[in-house]
């Protein structure tokens, strides 16, 4: 059992309050998930020729030798330090810095990279992970957040959500699937990495592997429906908006909450009843097998 939200807003004005209304989500989803907890957040404030990568880092990590290294390596560096994590801005390629990364940092994990995603998460309870991120104080068009209650892999920071991989896209889930380690190695072939054995991680890149034959989100969360056994709830982001999918069973619970301010989903009510105006939003369980979508 895990706890998964999301939030849209569809009004410019509120994007200073997406860190604050995601908080308490992810609070209120502790019961749900008390083992980690970790949220992406979108935010197109930088120049569209830059890319940022979220990276988590271990505590032996030598930070000055690091951030001295990747200066001097590359040219146009901006390096943001929140808790563990760091948020690195470069006009360099990913391929190009993940690779640089991969051979010289093995000890760091890179959690997400894209022109507007940041990815955050760690082992422990959630709302001592918001208050160690700050999380109130981020702003952003949308996110998407998972606490969680392990049960397929161990209590760590790689078996925590949500999962990145490709440019701009996370996912969260809550269930569990069963034919993930013949997925995974078909995925491999088509040069999907992988960094966990975690059964998310390989919907993260099934869906990853889709959008990059110029699929639509709906038509590639709709795929998922024949290519993917198990019970499931997804949440998946893009730079462009998210989608929420549950399997034809739909025995993992949702709920959604939308009006004209916002688009709102949740494991559960609770997670989304602190919102202003939740009280006017329709609220509904999304359709088993259907795919919602919302932003461009």
């Amino acid at each position: 059992m895990c706890g998964i939200v999301g939030l849209y807003l569809k009004k410019k004005s509120l994007h200073s309050k997406l860190g604050a209304y995601l908080s308490e989500m992810l609070i209120n989803m502790s019961s749900r998930g008390p083992d980690s907890a970790g949220f992406a957040i979108y935010n197109n404030t930088k120049s569209d020729q830059n890319f940022k990568f979220s990276i988590s880092f271990p505590v032996n990590l030598n930070l000055n030798k690091f951030q001295n290294d990747i200066n001097n390596q590359f040219k146009d560096i901006e390096t943001k330090k929140i808790s563990d994590h760091l948020v690195i801005t470069t006009k360099t390629s990913p391929k190009k810095f993940i690779s640089y990364l991969n051979n010289n940092y093995k000890e760091i994990s890179i959690i997400g990279y894209g022109k507007s995603i940041e990815v955050f998460k760690q082992v422990g309870n959630p709302k001592k992970i918001v208050k160690n991120f700050d999380l109130t104080k981020f702003s952003g068009s949308h996110a998407i957040g998972h606490t969680r209650m392990a049960t397929e892999s161990a209590i760590t920071l790689d078996g925590s959500h949500p999962y990145s991989t490709g440019e701009d896209e996370c996912l969260v889930h809550n269930g569990s699937l069963s034919n993930h380690n013949n997925l995974r190695r078909k995925l491999l072939k088509n040069g999907i990495k992988f960094d966990s054995l975690n059964d998310t991680e390989v919907a993260a890149g099934y869906i990853s592997n889709e959008l990059s034959k110029n699929k639509s989100m709906k038509n590639t969360l709709s795929n998922c429906l024949k290519d993917l056994d198990g019970f499931y709830t997804f949440i998946a982001g893009t730079n462009k908006g998210f989608a929420i999918l549950r399997d034809e069973i739909a025995c993992k619970p949702a709920v959604i909450a939308e009006n004209d301010d916002y688009v709102a989903i949740a494991s559960e009510f609770q997670a989304m009843a602190h919102l202003p105006k939740v009280n006017n939003a329709k609220i509904f369980e999304p359709e088993p097998g259907v795919v919602y979508t919302w932003g461009k």
